[in-house]
């Protein structure tokens, strides 16, 4: 029998199970239909709760197999780190697998996204023409897009689904793999659609999180950048021709001017660590801004929202931020261990920084603020920090800042008391757990206004927005060029998901993957350097074969009978991680 679990998702949204009880698991639909739903603004929104919540399905329920920490911790900027156990972690960091397995929640959870944007589509387009169909449909398009440019980035050839199936026995047939150029075109089909019909209101008109016309604007200009720099292409296709780099850019220049969106006075306001209750504590942050509450960051544009539970319950963890727990600081049983390291909490140590990156920037940029802003060095902030905690791997003595937990101190009155999680203050919103592995809830931007203004200067080739973005930080303007470009997006934009995309899409990845050898780090506490593993070469011969494709599960390739095939470089044994070789 022809069924993969992107057909077991799609099966749950064909029309006939429209009336199903459990749809978004909210509440019941058994009286509605779709000639009746969705009829109301109120009816669009329990429609789309199902999508978002998918985004969180995606970043916190297996955050390791998500694309933004895959991202991250493929990048030249990151290590897999982790323990001896989070041999995943490391693999990913050398381009190779674990298991033929091992990306399979990838696969299922996004295609469960693409499912239900897709049926929601369906329904949306059967309101009543104006502005709350225009902002709805746009939703879904934009939803939709998001989960297949994560999917054509990490997978490549992926199939490609427009419409529900008509019923079970049409889901029951395997599509065939669809051409990236063909989902590219899908994904600017709906991005230049969103945008173009989506109201032009402030940015703050909808409830935090709500995708708007200017978040169609972003993705428009990320999706446009990737596609022609990775593929060699001038435009973007769409299904009623193709989107220039000047529409892109008058997007662009749509948002600068109409969104109300603006950069945050003080960056490092815009990171957790300066809550109300951690940076008096904390020197570098004690003079800056108090950070910008959630859904009030006029930063802030596309974000997965998190909200915090107060226990480990199974295997139902939801709606906490993930991402933070994994990048944590292990563990190693000191009993001053998260004093030692304030403000920087407990997690699984995964995505240790690289110490070429903190090199690089300080040669290139010694007085950013950004550099300390957004990396943990414990050579200049910890005191008494002891390598190898917890069996810890690729550790190098530098952490990211921005995703990550926060400590405080004073909980229950007493100043010198260390709780795990600044949201177990009142001082924000009255979170009452105190629990590391379920206590951080700060939202995780995909999409932030610098990043606007940059990519507008990529695209123009000019410098005001590069410059708006430097001035911020109090750093001198420089006249545009492609390196001041590419320096200005990798320091800026550190550790937000978006470097390894931009590596590959201007064509130096091989050479900025294979500054990681021979770069100092611990495994155990044991001092060595980053070296080649597995038996199929080192980083950039693995990148020349698989051009940064990961592999897709093996699993839904058997049960395709052919409908897929597996992506160049993952076919063989050779590129096996297996232990780590010091």
């Amino acid at each position: 029998m022809k069924k993969i679990v992107y057909l077991i998702a799609i099966t749950a949204l064909l029309p006939s199970l429209f009336g199903c009880e459990d749809f978004l698991d909210t509440q019941s639909y058994t009286t509605k239909n779709s000639e009746t739903f969705p009829r109301t603004e109120e009816d669009a929104d329990q429609m789309l709760t199902g999508v978002y919540g998918v985004m969180n399905l995606i970043m916190d329920a297996n955050p390791s197999v998500s694309y933004f920490l895959n991202a991250e911790i493929a990048s030249d900027d990151r290590f897999g780190g982790g323990g001896t156990n989070d041999r995943g972690m490391q693999a990913v960091n050398h381009l190779l697998y674990t298991d033929r397995n091992q990306f399979l929640s990838f696969w299922r959870d996004h295609y469960l996204g693409v499912s239900r944007s897709t049926a929601a589509i369906t329904a949306l387009e059967t309101m009543e023409d104006g502005d709350v169909k225009n902002q709805k449909l746009g939703e879904a398009k934009v939803l939709r897009s998001y989960f297949y440019f994560e999917l054509v980035q990490f997978l490549g050839d992926v199939p490609l689904m427009t419409a529900a199936p008509a019923n079970v026995e049409e889901a029951m047939e395997s599509p065939a793999q669809s051409s990236q150029e063909e989902i590219f075109k899908q994904i600017g089909t709906d991005l230049w659609e969103a945008y173009n019909a989506m109201p032009s209101v402030q940015w703050n008109t909808h409830p935090s999180g709500t995708v708007t016309k200017w978040v169609a604007a972003g993705m428009l200009a990320r999706v446009w950048l990737f596609y022609t720099g990775f593929y060699g292409k001038t435009a973007l296709p769409t299904n009623e021709g193709e989107v220039t780099a000047e529409q892109v850019a008058a997007a662009l220049k749509d948002c600068i001017d109409h969104s109300g969106h603006q950069l945050a006075a003080d960056y490092r306001s815009l990171w957790p660590y300066t809550n109300s209750v951690t940076k008096p504590d904390y020197p570098f942050a004690a003079d800056a801004p108090t950070w910008i509450l959630d859904g009030h960051n006029p930063e802030h544009m596309f974000v997965v929202k998190h909200f915090g539970l107060s226990s480990w319950n199974g295997d139902l963890l939801r709606f906490t931020n993930q991402i933070a727990l994994y990048f944590g600081i292990r563990n190693n049983g000191q009993a001053n261990r998260y004093e030692t390291v304030f403000p920087i909490g407990q997690g699984w140590g995964m995505g240790t920084v690289s110490t070429v990156l903190w090199d690089q920037w300080v040669a290139d940029e010694p007085d950013d603020i950004r550099r300390k802003a957004s990396i943990y060095n414990v050579a200049e902030e910890g005191e008494g920090y002891e390598y190898g905690g917890d069996n810890q791997m690729e550790e190098t003595g530098l952490w990211q800042k921005k995703i990550s937990p926060v400590v405080a101190y004073g909980k229950g009155g007493d100043p010198a008391a260390l709780f795990n999680s600044f949201f177990s203050s009142t001082a924000y919103e009255g979170y009452p757990g105190d629990d590391f592995q379920c206590g951080n809830a700060s939202d995780v931007a995909l999409l932030r206004y610098a990043d606007i203004l940059l990519m507008h200067s990529e695209i123009t080739k000019t410098a005001d927005g590069m410059n708006a973005v430097r001035q911020r930080v109090g750093l001198p303007a420089v006249a545009y060029s492609e390196e001041a470009l590419r320096k200005e997006r990798r320091y800026e934009l550190a550790f937000e998901g978006l470097r390894w995309g931009d590596i590959r899409r201007w064509g130096i990845a091989e050479q900025a993957l294979s500054s990681m050898y021979n770069t100092p780090i611990y495994n155990g506490g044991i001092r060595t350097t980053i070296k080649p593993q597995g038996g199929a070469g080192d980083v950039a011969a693995r990148y020349q074969a698989t051009k940064g494709f990961f592999m897709i599960p093996q699993g839904e390739i058997e049960l395709a009978d052919g409908a897929l095939k597996q992506n160049a470089g993952w076919e063989g044994s050779e590129a096996v991680f297996s232990s780590y070789a010091n």
